[in-house]
C-alpha cells in the first residue's frame, strides 16, 4: 500500500515522497475512475476516499448503488462487481497536506498504465474525479498509452476542498458522466 519515504531536499530538509494505492479491479472491468493522489486521511487509512467529508462514497450511492455506510472491503467489492475500478493517476510524488495544488512540480512519478491495461483490456472509459487527475493523465499518461479506444469524461471532484458545487449538483455531474459512460456501452466499447 501507500509508503513514505524520507530523501534530504535543498537546505537538508526531509521531504517525504508519498505513494498512492494499488489498483482496486477485477479482470472485467469496464469503467476506471481516476484521482491523482490519496489525501493524508485516506494514505493513514490506507483506504481510497476515507476522509469523511469527501463525497465519492455518497456519490457511488446515488449514482450506481452502492452501500456509502457498508465496511470498506465490502463498498470495493461493490464496485468492481460493477465493473468500476480504483486507481490514481500519480504512483508518488512530493507533496505537503492534501491538496493537488501542494504536490511539489517535478515530483510526480505517474502509474504504469500500460501494465494496467492489459490486466484490464475491457476498460473502455477513463473517469477523471477532478481536473488534476485529468491533467496529469493527459500529460504523461495518454501519450505512452497504447489503446485509443478508451473514452475520457472529467466529473467534478468529489474532494472537501472543491466546495463549489453542491452534494446534488455532484450527484448530478457524476449521473451525467456515468451516462455517458452508459452511452460508450451501447456503442460497444463498454459493459455496464
Amino acid at each position: 500500500m501507500a509508503r513514505a519515504e524520507p530523501r534530504k531536499g535543498a537546505l537538508g530538509v526531509t521531504k517525504k515522497r508519498i505513494r498512492s494505492f494499488d489498483p482496486v479491479a477485477a479482470g472485467n472491468a469496464r469503467v476506471l475512475i481516476l484521482g491523482s493522489m490519496p489525501g493524508e486521511r485516506s494514505l493513514a487509512a490506507a483506504e481510497y476516499y476515507a476522509h469523511p467529508r469527501n463525497a465519492f462514497w455518497k456519490i457511488m450511492q446515488n449514482v450506481v448503488g452502492v452501500d456509502a455506510e457498508a465496511a470498506y472491503e465490502k463498498r470495493l467489492r461493490s464496485l468492481t462487481a460493477r465493473g468500476i475500478a480504483l486507481w490514481d493517476v500519480l504512483h508518488s510524488c512530493h507533496r505537503k497536506g492534501s491538496l493537488d495544488a501542494a504536490i511539489q512540480s517535478g515530483s510526480a512519478k505517474v502509474n504504469d498504465f500500460d501494465a494496467f491495461f492489459r490486466r484490464c483490456p475491457g476498460i473502455g472509459v477513463v473517469l477523471f474525479n477532478g481536473a488534476t487527475s485529468e491533467r496529469y493523465y493527459k500529460r504523461y499518461v495518454l501519450p505512452q498509452v497504447r489503446n485509443g479506444k478508451i473514452a475520457h469524461i472529467r466529473v467534478p471532484s468529489t474532494s472537501p476542498a472543491h466546495a463549489a458545487m453542491s452534494l446534488a449538483q455532484k450527484i448530478k455531474a457524476w449521473r451525467s458522466g456515468i451516462g455517458a459512460v452508459r452511452q460508450t456501452a451501447a456503442r460497444g466499447r463498454a459493459k455496464f
